[in-house]
């Protein structure tokens, strides 16, 4: 017997809730575009934080399209956790997926056209990529020979799990150690955790209409990602408003002003 909804109105909830999770997530995106736009610099903005959030989205755009389209890898599913669970990605969870990837490129891409001060690309973070990638082009050639494609997409969705723990990290050291939250958009975070919070309540619709937790543990790089953003989130909130808080416009198209030591001109000794 096939997966199927118990209640139309917990369907149609479920659906509205997945659709405004995505909008919130989506546009959590155009904040910090639009702040380097205006800025005409990404001075501020981790570069770590980019890389390894291209990666998280890469790979979660993987899991929720393989997993959505493919009646195959699906069927894979129902053999592991019964006929009838439902398919625990939403089609909105792949739009989100395709669209974070375009968004991360093109934020990408600013770094290549605005100024960036001293900033660039730490070689720890050069080698998780590297690490992380060559792990999934190993696992595709372990899983091709028995089509083991549902291990395989899971491997993915544990690399996001992975990345979105790790992509925040070098951002929140970085405000740390400027003490400074400018040239990060608040913009983005508010959304961010909208949409987490949203993304966790809509799995929490379809356990209640299937009387079962299957969903969270089914896919539990779904449930991780809404719990690892909420905190996230809440500490970028905290260094923004509380511990950092913001003087002036940050979106200023100016950079902000930092201690600067001043030369007296005759032996160059700072004062």
């Amino acid at each position: 017997m096939s997966s199927s909804w118990n209640s139309v109105g917990l369907e149609v909830l479920y659906q509205v809730i997945g659709w405004i999770a995505f909008v919130a997530w989506s546009f959590s995106f155009y904040p910090q575009v639009v702040l380097n736009y205006r800025r005409k610099s990404v001075v501020g903005l981790n570069f770590d934080f980019l890389v390894l959030n291209f990666t998280k989205h890469s790979s979660y755009l993987i899991y929720n399209a393989a997993l959505f389209f493919s009646p195959f890898i699906q069927q894979q599913y129902h053999d592991k956790f019964g006929d009838k669970e439902m398919i625990p990605v939403a089609a909105n969870d792949v739009a989100f997926s395709l669209h974070a990837v375009a968004l991360t490129s093109f934020t990408l891409y600013q770094v290549f056209i605005y100024e960036r001060g001293n900033q660039k690309v730490s070689k720890v973070c050069i080698s998780i990529s590297a690490v992380v990638w060559s792990a999934a082009i190993v696992c595709l050639i372990v899983a091709w020979p028995k089509s083991n494609w549902l291990w395989l997409i899971d491997v993915f969705n544990s690399i996001q799990v992975a990345m979105t723990t790790v992509k925040y990290i070098p951002q929140a050291v970085m405000n740390f150690r400027r003490k400074s939250t400018v040239g990060w958009s608040i913009g983005n975070i508010l959304l961010d955790l909208t949409g987490g919070v949203l993304n966790f309540g809509q799995m929490g619709v379809q356990s209640i209409d299937q009387h079962t937790l299957v969903n969270f543990y089914g896919n539990i790089g779904k449930t991780l990602l809404s719990l690892e953003t909420v905190f996230f989130d809440v500490l970028f909130i905290i260094q923004h408003y509380v511990l950092y808080p913001v003087k002036r416009d940050e979106n200023d198209s100016e950079y902000p002003v930092l201690p600067v030591q001043v030369k007296d001109g005759k032996d160059g000794t700072a004062v």
